[in-house]
C-alpha cells in the first residue's frame, strides 16, 4: 500500500475511532452539554478579567497623581465576583468530566470484558495474555485520562484563544499584528523542534524496553546464571545496555528540554513587541495604560494555549490509539452462536466416536488428516505420542474449542455441531496441565465448578485425590486462604487441587490433560485408582507421557503426525513392534 493509501487508512481509523468514542459519551449527554456550559461560563467569567483589570489602572490620572478609588473599588469587586465564579464553574467542570470519564470507563471495561468472555479459546491461543490486560487496564485508564483532563483542555484552548483576541481586536486591532509574526513562528519551531525529538524518544523507548527485557531476563534465570558461574560476563552486559538506555535518555530530554525555553523565548518576543508598541500608541494618544495593561494579559491567555495545544493533541493521539487498541480488541468475533436446531446434551452416557476428523488451527495446515476412534461408556482411554502429535488438539476438538474441518465427532450419537455448546462442555470434567486458581480459601476453590457442594462432598473428594491430609496440616484447613494462583503452595499440590476439584464435578466424561505431570509416580497412580472408582460409569480421556501410568487403560490411542498409528491395550500394544512399544522401552531402558 502506498504512503497516501496509509495515510487514508489511519485518517478513517481515528475518525471511526473518535466517532465511537462519541458514541460511548453521548449516553451523557445532558452531562456532557452541563459540562460545555460550565467550560463557556467558566473561560468567559475569566476573560472579562483583564478587561476589567484595565478598567480598575485607567481610574489612576496620570500627571495628576490622583486616583478614584470609587472606581478601583468598584472594578476590584466585580474582577473578584467573575474570578470566584469562573473557578467555581472550573471545579463543578472538573468533577462532572470526571464523573462522566468514570461512567464511559467502566461501561467499555464493562463491554471488553463481556466480549473476552464470549471470544473463542482460539483467540487467546494467540494473543499475549499480558497484551490483553494491558488493554483492559493500561489502554483504557489512558483514554480515561484524556477525557477527563484533554478534552476540558482542548475545549478550554478553543474557547481562551478565540475570547483572548477577540478581546484584543476591541482593544487595539493595530497591537493584534504582532501575533501574526509571532504565533506563525512559535507553531514552525515547535513543529520542527518535535520532529526532531520525536524519534529520540522512540530510541530512548526502545533502549528502556531493551534494558527492562535484559534484567527480567537475568533475573528469572538467576539460578542457572549462578549455575554457571555467569554472573561478571552478565554484569559487563548490564554495563553496556545500562549506558545504551542513559545515553538516549540523556539525549532525548537534552534536545526535548529545547522545546520549552524556545517556545518561551518567543512569548516573551511577543510581550516585548506588545510592550513597546503599545507604548507608542499609548504616547500616540491611541491608547490608555489600562488598555496596554488589559492587552498585555490577554496576549498571555491568547499565546499560552496556542503552545500547550501541540501537547495535548500529543497526549490525544495517544489516547486515541489506545482507544483503538480496545476498539480492535471489541471488534473481535465472538465464539459462533449455537446452531438454531441445536439441541441440550442430556442422560449423558459417555460414549464418544470421530470418524475421519481433519482440522487445522491455520488453513492449508492441517494438524489431524484422518482420524477416527472410539471411546464407550465408563472406558479409560489414553491419548499417547510424541511432542506435536496432536494429543492436546483432540482435547481441543472434544470440548469445541474448535470445530473440525470435516469428518464428525459424536457423543452418545448426536453430533458435537448439533449440540448446545454449554451442554456438551459441563459433560465434562476437565483438569489440565497448567493449573488455575484463584485468590480465596482452599474450599471455595474446591467447590468452583459445584457452588452447592456441601463441605462432606468436598472433603471426600479432596481424601480421593489425597490431599486432605495436606490441607488438615495448613493453618485454617480448608478455610487458608490462597495468594496469586496458588504460590504459596507447591505446583503437585495445585495439580491434586484442581484433580479434586474435576472430582467434585457431577460430569459424564473426564478430560485430564497432562493433569498429573507436577506429581510423583506413586501418588500419580494412587489418583489413578481412586478416580476409577469414582469415575464407574464415565468416561476418562487421558493424555500422559509417563506411559506407566496408564498401563491398566481399556483404550490407548498412539497418535503420530495427527493420525492414529496404533490403537488398542497395552498387552496388545507391547505385543507389536510398534511406535508404542518403542515410546515404552524408551522410558524404561
Amino acid at each position: 500500500m502506498s504512503g497516501n493509501g496509509q495515510n487514508r487508512k489511519k485518517t478513517v481509523n481515528r475518525k471511526k475511532t473518535m466517532l465511537r468514542l462519541a458514541i460511548y459519551m453521548m449516553e451523557y449527554r445532558w452531562w456532557l452539554l452541563l459540562a460545555l456550559l460550565c467550560t463557556i461560563g467558566s473561560n468567559l467569567f475569566a476573560l472579562v478579567g483583564p478587561m476589567l483589570s484595565g478598567y480598575a489602572i485607567d481610574a489612576i490620572e496620570p500627571g495628576k497623581g490622583s486616583v478614584i478609588f470609587e472606581k478601583v473599588f468598584y472594578y476590584a469587586a466585580w474582577l473578584a465576583v467573575f474570578y470566584v465564579i469562573s473557578s467555581i464553574l472550573s471545579y463543578g467542570l472538573q468533577i462532572l468530566m470526571i464523573h462522566i470519564s468514570r461512567k464511559v470507563m467502566y461501561r467499555m471495561r464493562k463491554d471488553v470484558f463481556d466480549r473476552l468472555m464470549s471470544l473463542p479459546v482460539g483467540y487467546f491461543d494467540v494473543h499475549q495474555t499480558g497484551d490483553i490486560i494491558s488493554r483492559i487496564s493500561y489502554d483504557i485508564d489512558t483514554v480515561n485520562e484524556s477525557l477527563s483532563n484533554d478534552v476540558i483542555q482542548l475545549l478550554t484552548t478553543v474557547i481562551t484563544v478565540v475570547g483572548a483576541l477577540a478581546m484584543m481586536i476591541v482593544i487595539s486591532p493595530k497591537l493584534v499584528l504582532v501575533f501574526a509574526f509571532t504565533v506563525p513562528l512559535s507553531m514552525i519551531l515547535t513543529k520542527y523542534m518535535t520532529g526532531k525529538t520525536r524519534p529520540l524518544f522512540r530510541r530512548r523507548s526502545a533502549k528502556l524496553g531493551e534494558l527492562n527485557g535484559f534484567v527480567e531476563e537475568m533475573v528469572s534465570g538467576q539460578k542457572t546464571l549462578n549455575a554457571y558461574d555467569r554472573a561478571d560476563y552478565t554484569i559487563d552486559r548490564f554495563d553496556v545496555k545500562n549506558k545504551e538506555a542513559v545515553e538516549a535518555y540523556y539525549q532525548a530530554e537534552y534536545y526535548g528540554s529545547i522545546v520549552g525555553p524556545t517556545v518561551n523565548f518567543i512569548n516573551n518576543l511577543s510581550l516585548s513587541l506588545v510592550s513597546v508598541f503599545g507604548a507608542l500608541l499609548y504616547l500616540a494618544g491611541s491608547m490608555t495604560v489600562g488598555s496596554i495593561s488589559s492587552f498585555v494579559l490577554y496576549s498571555r491567555k491568547f499565546s499560552g494555549p496556542i503552545n500547550e495545544a501541540a501537547n495535548i493533541l500529543s497526549e490525544l493521539q495517544s489516547s486515541l490509539a489506545a482507544a483503538e487498541r480496545v476498539f480492535r480488541l471489541m471488534d473481535e468475533l465472538p465464539e459462533p452462536e449455537d446452531l438454531p436446531e441445536a439441541c441440550e446434551l442430556t442422560d449423558v452416557r459417555g460414549e464418544v466416536h470421530g470418524e475421519h476428523i481433519r482440522f487445522g488451527y491455520e488453513p492449508g495446515k492441517t494438524i489431524i488428516h484422518d482420524f477416527s476412534f472410539r471411546a464407550d461408556p465408563g472406558r479409560l482411554v489414553a491419548i499417547v505420542g510424541p511432542t506435536g502429535a496432536g494429543k492436546t488438539t483432540l482435547i481441543n476438538l472434544l470440548m469445541r474449542f474448535y470445530d473440525v474441518e470435516s469428518g464428525s465427532i459424536c457423543v452418545d450419537g448426536h453430533e458435537i455441531q448439533k449440540l448446545t455448546r454449554a451442554s456438551l462442555r459441563k459433560a465434562y470434567a476437565m483438569v489440565l496441565q497448567d493449573t488455575w486458581l484463584f485468590t480465596g480459601t482452599i474450599y471455595e476453590n474446591l467447590a468452583y465448578g459445584c457452588p452447592g457442594a456441601s463441605r462432606e462432598k468436598v472433603i471426600a473428594a479432596a481424601k480421593a485425590a489425597r490431599i486432605h491430609n495436606f490441607i488438615m496440616h495448613l493453618p485454617e484447613g480448608y478455610d487458608t486462604i490462597l495468594t496469586e494462583e496458588g504460590t504459596n503452595i507447591s505446583k503437585g499440590q495445585k495439580q491434586l487441587l484442581t484433580i479434586a476439584r474435576a472430582m467434585l464435578l457431577d460430569a459424564h466424561m473426564l478430560i485430564l490433560d497432562e493433569a498429573t505431570s507436577n506429581v510423583d509416580t506413586r501418588t500419580e497412580i494412587q489418583i489413578q485408582k481412586a478416580m476409577r472408582e469414582l469415575m464407574k460409569n464415565k468416561t476418562c480421556f487421558v493424555i500422559a507421557h509417563r506411559l506407566s501410568t496408564i498401563q491398566n487403560a481399556d483404550l490407548i490411542l498412539v497418535i503420530d503426525h495427527g493420525d492414529i498409528v496404533e490403537q488398542g491395550t497395552h498387552e496388545s500394544l507391547m505385543s507389536r513392534d510398534g511406535m508404542y512399544r518403542r515410546l515404552y522401552q524408551a522410558q524404561f531402558e
